[in-house]
């Protein structure tokens, strides 16, 4: 009993020492939580916006609403990967250190779990359970990038012409072939001219 006991409080000791460092340093909170994120991202880094943003936002305030809604603007629109998301907030939050160490915690897990598994992988590509599987990622990708949409909307829209517009972007977008920056130019226009 006092072994166990013992063993019990020093986990405890642990535990809090482990929240206190990453109470002290957000850098060390931003890898810990970007390396489980890069796992957990099926279907890109866009598919775990929700879960940046309870981070950053809700849980320890580094940005606002508004910041966080910004840093996935500028990621969407900037060329490259949209994963630039993680880089800006890692900037947002530690500066050019945060920025560099949330990029590698989001990129290498996935990078090595995918090297390690892919001879695996091809090697059972005409299984069932292979097939199924991959199937079966289709909704849960589609599932999350709508939560990280929801996500995004609620943050951006302030005004009910801003979630008419989200609303009316998503329609133009859904039916017809016209590109969205039409859409994002006219909300910029609207904007200007203190609509929004």
């Amino acid at each position: 009993m006092g072994h166990r006991g013992g063993a019990a409080a020093q986990h405890r000791a642990h535990s809090l020492v482990a929240g206190a460092l990453m109470q002290a340093n957000p850098v060390t909170t931003l890898i810990l939580h970007f390396m489980l994120l890069s796992i957990l991202a099926v279907g890109g880094a866009n598919s775990v916006i929700p879960e940046m943003h309870r981070l950053v936002v809700e849980n320890n305030a580094w940005m606002t609403d508004r910041q966080f809604a910004d840093l996935f603007a500028i990621a969407q629109i900037a060329p490259g990967p949209n994963i630039i998301i993680v880089t800006l907030i890692g900037y947002q939050v530690a500066g050019i250190v945060g920025a560099l160490a949330t990029t590698a915690a989001m990129c290498l897990p996935s990078c090595l779990l995918v090297y390690a598994t892919d001879f695996g992988w091809q090697h059972f590509r005409e299984a069932k359970w292979r097939i199924v599987l991959q199937a079966a990622i289709v909704p849960v990708s589609v599932g999350l990038i709508a939560a990280s949409a929801l996500i995004v909307a609620q943050t951006a829209d302030a005004s009910w012409t801003a979630v008419a517009i989200t609303l009316a972007t998503a329609g133009v977008a859904y039916f017809t072939r016209l590109h969205p920056l039409w859409m994002f130019a006219l909300a910029a226009v609207l904007g200007y001219v203190g609509l929004t």
